[in-house]
């Protein structure tokens, strides 16, 4: 009888997460199949890093597209329990903490299938973050669960969750990251989007920056008071272009908009930057990593290892152009911390556990 491992994904932070865990669940031979939930579904946010990854071309597409998180959630879960009635999964594999994570974990537990969450136990003690709703659901249904740091790990002993099932095993992120390292052309960046000197890249996309009006323009003179300093390059997820656009973002001579990138076109960006003003969780991973200054416009973060053993630190809208000048004033350091076992072999660790585990 095969064993069946069953990924769900649906979201851009996903893909980079799954594709080294897949990989080396396929050299173990077992038997997979990937489910892409369609949550993010255009080509910037969602084809191009099947490609740019070496995804395998997913087995099922539900293709649930947008809608607020009640029936986006709802969609997933309607096209996810259909599919494992048919396929009964010996196990199924989530990533993150996005809509598709949560949708997957509660409908197979109500099916009695065992779940695997990679990058369990992240917590900003916010629940006013959809994120952190999905984490702490996922979690407590979740059989096995694999922590990207120690602080995660102590989270999950806090909440009573058997230590057998707890795995620190690294970040599977940034293996992928590793593994993509020399396809990140700083060069190549710089003369598409015709930068000649420092520049700063700026992510921002989250519901408390760009959703409320006042707080968009807030947000936006805090960036033009950046661009003051340093030419701010902003691919823009399409959630915040047009409240940013409403509020006077393109107005500023040296903020360059662009479009979501791909995966290696982003970070090339990230790469080449002097630092990176964001609101993401997966980009304080990966400037850890590159060593490149990360300002975090938010008053948590659910990866505070990046502070500890990177280069993040936590902003406020009116410090983040004071707090830049500090890092433009500085010189490039030359060597940084990272967190233990961010090493690029972390998938291997989650396949090893989940062939023992079936």
């Amino acid at each position: 009888m095969t064993t069946k491992l069953t990924h769900v994904a649906g979201a851009r932070p996903n893909f980079p997460k799954a594709a080294p865990v897949i990989a080396a669940a396929g050299e173990l031979g077992l038997e997979q199949t990937l489910v892409h939930t369609g949550q993010h579904y255009d080509e910037a946010m969602s084809e191009v890093f099947f490609r740019q990854l070496g995804l395998p071309t997913p087995d099922v597409d539900l293709g649930v597209g947008s809608g607020s998180h009640a029936t986006q959630t709802a969609r997933i879960m309607t096209g996810l329990e259909e599919l494992f009635l048919a396929q009964r999964p010996d196990i199924v594999v989530v990533y993150g903490d996005v809509n598709s994570t949560v949708a997957a974990a509660l409908v197979a537990a109500k099916l009695q299938i065992p779940i695997a969450h990679v990058e369990a136990g992240l917590r900003s003690f916010d629940r006013t973050m959809p994120e952190e709703v999905n984490r702490l659901v996922t979690d407590r249904l979740s059989d096995l669960l694999f922590a990207t740091s120690p602080d995660a790990v102590a989270h999950l002993g806090n909440e009573g969750v058997a230590a057998d099932r707890i795995h620190l095993v690294g970040n599977p992120m940034i293996d992928t990251l590793l593994a993509n390292l020399d396809r990140f052309d700083v060069a190549a960046a710089r003369a598409r989007h015709g930068l000649e000197g420092d520049y700063a890249v700026a992510t921002l996309h989250r519901p408390a920056n760009v959703d409320d009006p006042a707080d968009a323009s807030a947000l936006v003179k805090a960036l033009h008071a950046v661009a003051d300093q340093v030419d701010l390059v902003l691919p823009l997820h399409p959630r915040g272009r047009a409240a940013f656009e409403a509020v006077g973002l393109f107005d500023h001579p040296r903020v360059v908009v662009l479009d979501p990138q791909g995966y290696v076109e982003f970070l090339g960006l990230v790469r080449g930057a002097r630092a990176v003003v964001t609101d993401s969780g997966g980009v304080q991973e990966e400037t850890t990593i590159l060593g490149i200054p990360c300002l975090t416009l938010r008053p948590n973060t659910e990866r505070p290892v990046t502070i500890t053993h990177g280069t993040n630190q936590l902003v406020t809208r009116e410090d983040v152009p004071f707090v830049l000048a500090d890092v433009l004033a500085a010189p490039v350091a030359t060597a940084h911390r990272v967190p233990p076992l961010w090493d690029g072999q972390a998938g291997a660790r989650i396949a090893a556990v989940l062939q023992e585990f079936l």
